[in-house]
């Protein structure tokens, strides 16, 4: 391959979005240059609106709960976007407990296992871009197994036996900034 090719190949790669949702789908970016596809069954999508977004809705079923924020260029957060979604999401829903039972970082995402009030768990996948992060709660793992599969091969999953939760979730972070102040325009 000539170095031509590679520089194409390389601006290619470098221009996929990270997280996409199309046909009923949300589909993910992997180390392989391809995308790993998730399909969404009876959902509901709400568009949210905020002066700092460009862009942001909220998909709701019975298995997955997603947020996805796309900030403008001079839109900066007012901390870590996960631990002030997560510190949202625990407010929201009054949870007491809310501990970290697993925790993998690759690339552009966050995967956590979260025991919540010591009752049930709920999976956490956070991805990040440039001016863009997806929130998503996967109550029943499915989603959280198989995307960290993707990256990491030898994974094994160690909470078949946990309770998983189920929360009806009716709550945005970008329909709550004007009053929290997640995020605002940077200098």
């Amino acid at each position: 391959m000539g170095i031509f090719q590679k520089i194409i190949r390389a601006i290619a790669h470098a221009s996929m979005p990270i997280y996409k949702f199309e046909n009923n789908a949300i589909a993910f970016k992997t180390d392989t240059e391809e995308y790993f596809e998730y399909e969404l069954k009876d959902y509901d999508m709400k568009t949210r609106h905020d002066p700092f977004v460009v862009d942001a809705y909220t998909i709701n079923n019975d298995e997955i709960f997603l947020e996805y924020v796309k900030t403008d260029t001079n839109t900066a957060w007012n901390g870590q976007a996960l631990s002030m979604y997560e510190d949202f999401f625990k407010e929201k829903l009054q949870i007491k407990e809310f501990e970290t039972l697993e925790k993998e970082e690759v690339s552009n995402y966050t995967f956590k296992v979260k025991k919540v009030d010591d009752v049930f768990i709920l999976h956490i996948i956070y991805i990040w871009a440039v001016n863009t992060d997806v929130f998503i709660i996967d109550m029943k793992g499915d989603l959280y197994k198989k995307l960290l599969a993707e990256f990491e091969l030898d994974y094994k999953y160690r909470f078949e036996e946990e309770e998983k939760g189920h929360v009806n979730f009716n709550i945005s972070l970008v329909k709550e900034n004007c009053l929290k102040g997640f995020f605002n325009a940077s200098n």
